[in-house]
C-alpha cells in the first residue's frame, strides 16, 4: 500500500511563523530571491547560518595556496568555503563536526561548489579530538567557531529554541548522550543552581533552580522547550511588570545555554581542545577561536596567555576582536562574538 501523500505546509498569510512553514527559506537553491530578501533585512533565513568575523579571521590567518588547515567546527560551512577559496585548489582543508545531519548537508553543499575529497576532508568527531583528525599532519592554521549554528537553533525538533515548542533535547549530536529533559530529571536543586551560575552567569540561579527542581520532582518532569520556558516565567513573577518580559526572555536564553553546555560537555571539550592545540600546529602556525559567552572566552584567554608565558605561543591577541557595528547590524547573532588568536612558537623544542 502506497503511503498517503501529504501536501507541503504552506505559508499562513504573508508571514510564516513556524519552522516547517518556512519552506522557501529552507530551499535556498530554489528560492534564492527569498533568501536574498531576508539577508538584506539583516535576518538569518531558516535552515541557514551566516558566518561571523569572516574578514577578520581571514586577515589574521593569511591563508596561502598549498597550506593545510583545520576548521574544527564546520557547521554550515561558511568559514570553510572562504578558507577553501583562499587555498585556490592547492593544499588541503580538514574539518570536524559532531552533528551527523548538518555536517553531511554541508559536505554535499561544498562538494557541489567544487570542493571534493582532493582538497576537503570531513571527520564526524568532536573538536576535542583534533589530534586524531589527521595523525602525523601539522596544520598551518586552525579555526574553531564555538557558537551553535543557526540551523540547530531555529529547528524546534533540536530543542534549542524556546520560541517554538519541541522536545527538550539540546544535543549537538542526537545519536549520542542524553537529552536535556533526562539530564534535568537526575539533577538536585543545588547542582542545578551551580550549573546555571557556572555556565551562564545566571543572576536568578537560586529561584530558577528551585522552580525547575520542584516542577521536575512534583510535576512529572519537564519534557518540552515551552514547558521549561513557562517554569522560568513563573519563577520570575517577582520582577517589576515593565522589566518582566525582557527579563524572562534573557533568563530563558541563559537557562537553555547552561543546559546545552552541560548536555554536550562543552567546557570539557574546550579544555581538551586548548590543551592539544599547540601539538597540531606547525611552528608559526596560527589558531583563531570565536567565542560567544564569557565562560568560553575566559578559558581561551587564560590558555593562550599561560602558553605564551611558557613560550609555546610566540604571540597571542592582547585584546578581543569584535564584529564591526556594520556586521552586527546585518547579523544580530554576531553581537556577542569575541575573536582571539595565537601563533605557535617557531622553536620546535617548545612543548
Amino acid at each position: 500500500m502506497e503511503p498517503k501523500h501529504e501536501r507541503r505546509v504552506r505559508y499562513k498569510g504573508t508571514h510564516p511563523r513556524s519552522f516547517r512553514e518556512k519552506y522557501k527559506e529552507l530551499d535556498p537553491e530554489k528560492y534564492g530571491a527569498e533568501i536574498a530578501k531576508h539577508l538584506q533585512k539583516g535576518k538569518t533565513p531558516a535552515g541557514m547560518h551566516i558566518p561571523i568575523c569572516v574578514e577578520e579571521i581571514l586577515a589574521f590567518l593569511d591563508i596561502q595556496p598549498g597550506q593545510v588547515g583545520l576548521d574544527a567546527t564546520l557547521g554550515y560551512g561558511g568559514h570553510s568555503q572562504r578558507m577553501l577559496e583562499a587555498l585556490q585548489g592547492q593544499g588541503h582543508l580538514y574539518a570536524t563536526d559532531v552533528d551527523p545531519v548538518e555536517s553531511e548537508k554541508t559536505r554535499l553543499r561544498l562538494e557541489k561548489a567544487g570542493y571534493g575529497a582532493e582538497i576537503f576532508t570531513l571527520r564526524q568527531m568532536n573538536f576535542a579530538q583534533l589530534d586524531q583528525v589527521a595523525p602525523g599532519v601539522l596544520f598551518d592554521f586552525v579555526l574553531a567557531d564555538l557558537g551553535v549554528s543557526s540551523m540547530q537553533i531555529d529547528d524546534p525538533a533540536r530543542g534549542f529554541t524556546f520560541r517554538e515548542d519541541g522536545p527538550l533535547d539540546l544535543r549537538l549530536n542526537q545519536q549520542a548522550g542524553v537529552p536535556a529533559a533526562q539530564r534535568l530529571a537526575g539533577m538536585g536543586q543545588e547542582e542545578l543552581a551551580a550549573l546555571l551560575r557556572e555556565n551562564a552567569d545566571e543572576p536568578y540561579a537560586d529561584p530558577l533552580a528551585k522552580a525547575i527542581f520542584h516542577k521536575v520532582k512534583r510535576g512529572g518532569g519537564i519534557r518540552t522547550t515551552k514547558e521549561l520556558a513557562q517554569v522560568v516565567e513563573q519563577a520570575l513573577d517577582f520582577l517589576p511588570p515593565k522589566e518582566r518580559k525582557e527579563g524572562v526572555r534573557k533568563a530563558c536564553q541563559r537557562v537553555f545555554q547552561a543546559l546545552r553546555i552541560d548536555v554536550n560537555g562543552e567546557y570539557e571539550a574546550l579544555y581538551q581542545f586548548l590543551e592539544k592545540l599547540p601539538g597540531v600546529l606547525k611552528p608559526g602556525g596560527k589558531a583563531a577561536i570565536l567565542t560567544f559567552h564569557s565562560g568560553e572566552d575566559r578559558l581561551v584567554k587564560k590558555s593562550f596567555q599561560a602558553l605564551a608565558r611558557a613560550g609555546v605561543y610566540e604571540a597571542v591577541a592582547r585584546e578581543v576582536i569584535r564584529p564591526s557595528l556594520q556586521e552586527q547590524g546585518r547579523n544580530p547573532r554576531a553581537r556577542s562574538a569575541k575573536l582571539r588568536w595565537a601563533v605557535r612558537s617557531q622553536d620546535p623544542l617548545q612543548a
